[in-house]
């Protein structure tokens, strides 16, 4: 199953300024704007008088567990009724379900409420088109534009209804096993699954039960404020220690909102995004149906690129973000990619990032080739790479901060050719990720504990 119509995706124009959406959609704190909820309100109408020119069906909302979804949820339906559009509401719903549901249901649009792995008191909102890629960028431009107009609302006969979708989560279950083989089952495993409390705790096991695995399931007990805390792909402790107290095969941790995925093989060794990527392409290039090269990022481990170049498969590199991802991917008609955190993106069988479908292509080539997890990871040598998050008060400017510069061709003299620096700063929180990857662990970590230290001097100064 190969989704043509995504390489009609209109590719995003970097130098666009927009003043609420960034990357990956529109995140914040709770109670701070743009994360209120009377911006929610006329972000649901703004996006309604924009949905309601794209013909007359209606908009899906999902959401992730955490506590404020039932007041941004209340808030968007408020706005988009008023623009005399309708809504169908999923309830808790991963966001990867909301993508392939708002293209199977004939949807003009998907809204999923949802700061993905941050902790409970963020929140956000991503858009996803008729065709469950992200929201185009005129799509966007046009919903900022009706953001700075007064809210109306239309004349009462053609206000917009909601109703719940009650099948929701059957359909998306049906869908990601179904990109297996046919008839493939995964009987005689025994498989731990960490929800992270989040978005998958209703969906992820039954996927994996229903496919004749023993499910060990943590993290499926969400309270609206436990979403990620301890648990899921950014807390994978919880996930190697039940693997091994259980003895499991290995395990699967997802983030809060399900698009994102981490392993653990039955030693309880993480298996990251990068390695599940190169396990994904392996398979794909052996069986005949990898084309084009494979996208990671600039955070991507130098290791996955040679051990993709010892099987002859280009590897590019997008700027961070799965956005930027896709998009390298349309560009280049490629198939398969993301990032090391886990978000992986199989167009093969679906249109965005999804943690089940991507844990589901390794645990199929593990089927096939009858090899462990630890095995099949094998394959790829990781360098060491080491990521120190540097707060900061204010914006900054990386690329014309002197003092920066500087810090950063001290530490890249003294790695020469053996490793190298990336310095950025986070599209979703006021932070500078500072990375350096090389050969030798206690260099690494050296040099990029120096390269902090001088980044947070520097920007103090």
């Amino acid at each position: 199953m190969r989704f043509s119509f995504f390489y009609r995706y209109i590719l995003r124009k970097h130098d666009m300024t927009r003043k609420y959406f960034g990357t990956d959609g529109i995140r914040g704190k709770v109670g701070t704007p743009p994360i209120t909820p009377d911006f929610l309100l006329k972000l649901g109408w703004a996006a309604g008088q924009v949905f309601a020119r794209e013909g007359h069906n209606f908009v899906l909302v999902g959401k992730d567990t955490r506590i404020s979804g039932y007041m941004f949820e209340s808030a968007l339906e408020a706005g988009l009724t008023a623009a005399g559009v309708d809504t169908r509401l999923l309830g808790p719903m991963p966001t990867p379900a909301v993508a392939y549901l708002t293209r199977t249901l004939h949807a003009k649009a998907g809204i999923v409420i949802s700061a993905s792995h941050n902790p409970y008191y963020d929140n956000g909102i991503k858009f996803f088109s008729a065709q469950g890629t992200k929201l185009p960028d005129d799509m966007e431009q046009k919903i900022e534009k009706y953001l700075d107009l007064p809210i109306t609302t239309v004349d009462s006969s053609k206000l917009g209804k909601a109703k719940r979708v009650v099948d929701a989560a059957g359909r998306y279950i049906e869908f990601c096993k179904a990109s297996v083989p046919t008839g493939m089952t995964f009987d005689g495993m025994k498989i731990v699954v960490d929800c992270a409390n989040g978005a998958t705790y209703h969906i992820a096991p039954d996927v994996f039960k229903e496919l004749g695995a023993e499910v060990i399931a943590i993290g499926v007990e969400p309270d609206g404020l436990n979403i990620n805390e301890g648990y899921g792909a950014t807390n994978p402790e919880n996930l190697v220690k039940t693997v091994l107290e259980h003895r499991a095969d290995f395990g699967i941790a997802l983030d809060g909102d399900g698009d994102r995925v981490i392993m653990a093989d039955h030693k309880g060794e993480l298996v990251d995004g990068d390695e599940l990527i190169y396990i994904i392409a392996k398979a794909r290039l052996k069986s005949g149906l990898l084309t084009g090269p494979v996208v990671g990022t600039l955070m991507s481990n130098l290791g996955m690129e040679h051990a993709l170049q010892a099987l002859s498969v280009p590897l590019l590199r997008a700027n961070v973000g799965d956005r930027y991802v896709i998009e390298m991917l349309a560009e280049h008609k490629g198939m398969l990619g993301g990032e090391n955190s886990g978000h992986i993106i199989c167009l093969d069988k679906t249109t965005t990032g999804d943690g089940i479908i991507a844990a589901l292509q390794v645990i199929a080539e593990m089927q096939n080739t009858g090899l462990s997890l630890h095995d099949l990871k094998s394959g790829m040598q990781k360098y060491p790479q080491v990521l120190i998050n540097v707060r900061t008060p204010t914006k900054v400017n990386l690329k014309t901060h002197d003092g920066i510069q500087s810090a950063v061709r001290a530490v890249e003299q003294m790695l020469g050719k053996n490793g190298r620096v990336l310095l950025r700063a986070s599209g979703t929180e006021p932070l500078i990720r500072v990375m350096i990857e090389g050969c030798n662990q206690s260099q690494v970590e050296s040099y990029a504990k120096q390269l902090a230290d001088d980044v947070q001097q520097a920007i103090a100064t």
